[in-house]
């Protein structure tokens, strides 16, 4: 992808990179793949705030986006790259033989005309969706389900990509984004390719103002409130707030927060802090 340096007319824009959006090919959606989407602004169904620092933000609508890809067998291609404001990848418009469409993760490379399929015996290429046992060692792959027919839950944020390091069994290895290691049933589908816009961390939003039209307001620090709203608050002048700790008074900063014997650890051969928990 490419980056915008915006030139510096107004404080703004003087720190602000954008994206280009080279790789996008149109600004209208497919109306019958949108849906509206209701915002909240923090509060629950009594009307009360129940999540600080939301409100306010531009209006959109939620993409219906394919995660699990089970249209088998049935080719499709590609007819646009759109800009999603629900996520931070790009999504790719298919149109199917039998003339549905529908919207996936677009994987980096992804060109409007390609052709892709899912389905049990394709080829492991570019944006196509097939089980882990019938990908080769080293494949590199998004939008993976943790069980089969669930759709892709794992890896489908901007850049992101797992690796297919090993099949033990009944089990592929993938090595994740963080660097885990971890056990997934080798029938659960999974996209080939790396999630587009790479370089999405690299975008600098140059001022307040453009998180709040996504809806976020000012967040506050915990030293500058009175003790009476923060533990961390209150002292005369700029006193330490002490520990690091939530609102409620759990601890930041180097407590464990993992449920421990999750259900989950057996699956994962090595955490991404190097440390081995299955035998």
């Amino acid at each position: 992808m490419a980056l915008r340096k915006f030139k510096p007319t107004t404080a703004g824009t003087r720190w602000r990179i954008g994206n280009a959006y080279a790789e996008v090919t149109t600004n209208v959606p497919e109306k019958t793949l949108v849906e509206r989407k209701k915002k909240t602004a923090g509060r629950n169904v009594q009307g009360r705030r129940s999540m600080r620092y939301m409100g306010g933000g531009n209006k959109n609508m939620y993409r219906i986006v394919d995660f699990k890809r089970d249209k088998k067998d049935i080719p499709a291609t590609v007819k646009s790259i759109e800009y999603d404001p629900n996520r931070t990848a790009f999504i790719a418009l298919l149109n199917y033989a039998d003339g549905e469409k529908r919207y996936i993760i677009a994987p980096n490379g992804l060109q409007v005309g390609a052709t892709v399929l899912s389905g049990d015996a394709v080829a492991p290429e570019l944006g196509n969706a097939l089980q882990l046992k019938n990908m080769p060692l080293g494949t590199m792959v998004h939008n993976i389900e943790m069980q089969p027919g669930q759709g892709g839950k794992l890896v489908r944020s901007a850049g992101a990509s797992a690796q297919l390091s090993n099949k033990e069994d009944k089990y592929g290895v993938l090595k994740m984004p963080s660097g885990e290691l971890r056990k997934v049933l080798i029938n659960c589908y999974a996209t080939v390719g790396v999630v587009s816009n790479s370089d999405h961390n690299l975008e600098s939003m140059g001022k307040a103002g453009r998180n709040r039209w996504k809806g976020i307001r000012p967040r506050n620090r915990a030293v500058a409130m009175n003790p009476v709203d923060h533990p961390m608050g209150g002292g005369e002048g700029k006193a330490s707030g002490g520990h690091p700790r939530s609102r409620t008074g759990k601890y930041a900063k180097g407590e464990v927060t993992r449920t421990r014997g999750k259900g989950s650890d057996k699956l994962i051969i090595q955490r991404r802090n190097g440390k081995k928990l299955s035998k």
